[in-house]
């Protein structure tokens, strides 16, 4: 069989989290920071409402573009909380979570030759998408002396001709990094210098510490280069649900919603029912769980600092990165030996593509107990090759 599969896909590698966590699935009493999904449950005021609309037989397919109720509140979402302003009828897809929107469009935009843009470290299937499309990923690097922000500089060293897309993603995973107005007024310019269409995946924009989110597409000239991509996933913690969404200029979602209506006709009806509810009712849940978010944020940084580690701290999402590198070991093999002596799971920073070599991702998507025991497993690992202040003393 597999001289028949084809060759981009033989070639792909598997996803570095999953492949990892693969391993951590045979093992006991393990505690994992690997996946980045909510401990909370979906707030009882979604859950609810879609238990009503089962009860009432909504079962059916919607839309190809997703429920028409829930684009008109999403649109208002946009434009009162992000300045954005789009169509409902034209210029908001509903997606099955926010990966298929990335997916769509490449598949939507790709042609033979072209290049796409992909910041590092970034999310494990975006190069993948872009592979899959048939696309050469141009890696920009994202170091961490500029807290993880997109340089010009290292987008105009990473460009060739042949670049047709930017993907940006921030708050970012893996590093939690923000971008603010004046980080991406020097992007913005270089995008439209260049000719370059974007596809912002903005998925952690709710769950921002410091400061305000600034999407790309409200920057000056950039709505009608921008693909403005999120979900419900994170922020209301619907992952199982798979809702997403992309909104942008009408002849790139009309393309996106052709391949989507023969590919996965639309959204499931009740994770729809649900993020309409959440879009109305859900601000509160939603806000209780972000606070609780940013003490754990607190807790992880102060715990890898402690240890001796050099974490930088997030502003965004909900992922540290500390860089593990004291420990003369790679990210694969801080990995796996930690999981091998402590039974604690941690996602190596290799798998986030190269500049991520160095670190490890954790989430803190976790009850704070469990995060603290973690850290302290971790220290008495990290303890063997590094030496804290209080050691010195």
């Amino acid at each position: 069989m597999k001289k028949y599969l084809s060759q981009t896909v033989q070639t792909l590698p598997p996803s570095g989290i999953r492949k990892f966590f693969d391993l951590v699935s045979t093992m006991d009493n393990v505690i994992s920071l690997g996946v980045g999904e909510p401990d909370f449950p979906t707030p009882w005021v979604m859950r609810e409402s879609a238990i009503y609309s089962l009860e009432q037989g909504q079962t059916m397919y919607t839309s190809n573009s997703g429920l028409f109720e829930l684009r008109q509140e999403l649109s208002r979402y946009l434009a009162k909380n992000m300045s954005l302003n789009y169509s409902p009828t034209t210029e908001i897809l509903i997606t099955v979570g926010a990966s298929e929107a990335i997916d769509l469009a490449m598949r939507a935009l790709i042609e033979p030759g072209d290049a796409v843009l992909i910041t590092d470290p970034c999310y494990v299937s975006y190069a993948a998408c872009a592979q899959l499309a048939g696309a050469e990923v141009r890696y920009v690097p994202l170091r961490a002396e500029n807290d993880f922000r997109l340089q010009e500089e290292d987008l105009l060293a990473a460009y060739t001709p042949n670049c047709k897309l930017l993907l940006l993603s921030y708050p970012n995973n893996p590093t939690g990094a923000v971008m603010e107005r004046d980080d991406l007024l020097p992007i913005a310019r270089f995008v439209s210098e260049n000719d370059l269409l974007v596809l912002s995946d903005e998925i952690y924009s709710d769950l921002t510490y410091e400061g305000t989110h600034q999407p790309f597409a409200s920057l000056p000239y950039m709505r009608n280069r921008t693909l403005h991509i999120s979900g419900f996933s994170k922020a209301y913690a619907m992952t199982g649900w798979r809702v997403g969404y992309a909104c942008g200029p009408e002849d790139l979602i009309d393309a996106m919603t052709r391949i989507h209506q023969y590919s996965v006709m639309c959204a499931p009806i009740m994770g729809q029912v649900a993020a309409l509810e959440g879009l109305r009712t859900g601000s509160a849940a939603k806000q209780e769980m972000i606070m609780e978010y940013d003490r754990r944020r607190r807790i992880m940084v102060s715990g890898f600092r402690e240890m001796g580690l050099t974490c930088f701290d997030p502003q965004g999402a909900f992922y540290v990165f500390p860089d593990i590198s004291a420990t003369g070991l790679s990210s694969e093999q801080f990995a796996e030996e930690l999981l091998r002596q402590q039974n604690v799971a941690v996602v190596p920073g290799a798998a986030f593509g190269p500049c991520g070599e160095g670190h490890i991702r954790c989430s803190y998507a976790y009850a704070p107990e469990i995060l603290k025991e973690a850290l302290d497993r971790m220290a008495q690992f990290v303890g063997q090759f590094v030496m804290t202040d209080t050691q010195i003393i």
